[in-house]
């Protein structure tokens, strides 16, 4: 079984919880940016990633805003389910931004990136980092993978939604949302593309907007039929 849930920053807690008691030996658990537990490194950081590292099932993440991107960049680069990613642990890895991934007999599209909403504080305190935006030739990677398996795949997981999508789900807030040129770029994905679902977690909700998309927070959800596991 495939399991998809939003932001961890980094809270280990999280995995007490009955419901990912409930991901057993041999699934995989993808989780949808800003997973935090690459952040500061050190034997406290490490220790824990090994302590994932002794979960029976894998563990992949696509990149948030809220990630070390030097930190992550150092680990090694690897072919896994037929696309590259940073291999954190044997279990754990990141799924990096473009590629596509074969799980399970699943075809899965994955970008991470964005823009953070708090880039201002971040950047006076210096943990914003211009790499938590996608370069134009990872994006240009992403459509040229997409191209090769004919704009068909069964599910897209990114931390940031679609353009309109964000629009939406923002209708709301006092201020406009911040939309960039990766709201734009998936926006125009989600016209060229085949796909069940696609799942998001930026937004800190958890809301099926339609049948085809879903966000995701604290929700733990079966990939393919949409089950939220309690």
């Amino acid at each position: 079984m495939i399991y998809v849930t939003g932001d961890m920053h980094g809270d280990y807690s999280l995995f007490s919880q009955r419901k990912f008691k409930r991901i057993k030996e041999g699934d995989t658990l993808i989780v949808c940016g800003d997973f935090g537990f690459i952040w500061k490194g050190g034997l406290r950081e490490n220790k824990t990633l090994d302590k994932l590292a002794k979960k029976k099932y894998n563990i992949c993440f696509v990149d948030g805003t809220h990630e070390n991107f030097d930190l992550l960049s150092k680990y090694p680069v690897v072919r896994f389910a037929g696309g590259k990613a940073h291999k954190i642990r044997d279990n754990v890895m990141h799924l990096m931004r473009g590629q596509i991934f074969e799980i399970e007999g699943e075809k899965i599209f994955a970008m991470g990136g964005g823009e953070s909403p708090d880039i201002d504080l971040r950047f006076d305190d210096g943990t914003w980092s211009k790499a938590e935006i996608p370069s134009r030739e990872e994006m240009r990677e992403g459509a040229d993978n997409l191209e090769k398996c004919k704009y068909q795949v069964d599910f897209i997981i990114t931390h940031e939604p679609a353009q309109k999508i964000k629009n939406f789900l923002k209708l709301g807030d006092q201020e406009a949302p911040r939309v960039s040129s990766l709201n734009s770029y998936f926006q125009e994905l989600c016209a060229s593309c085949d796909f069940t679902r696609w799942y998001f977690g930026s937004l800190h909700l958890d809301k099926f907007v339609s049948s085809s998309q879903v966000a995701v927070f604290q929700n733990l959800i079966e990939i393919r039929t949409g089950t939220v596991i309690r």
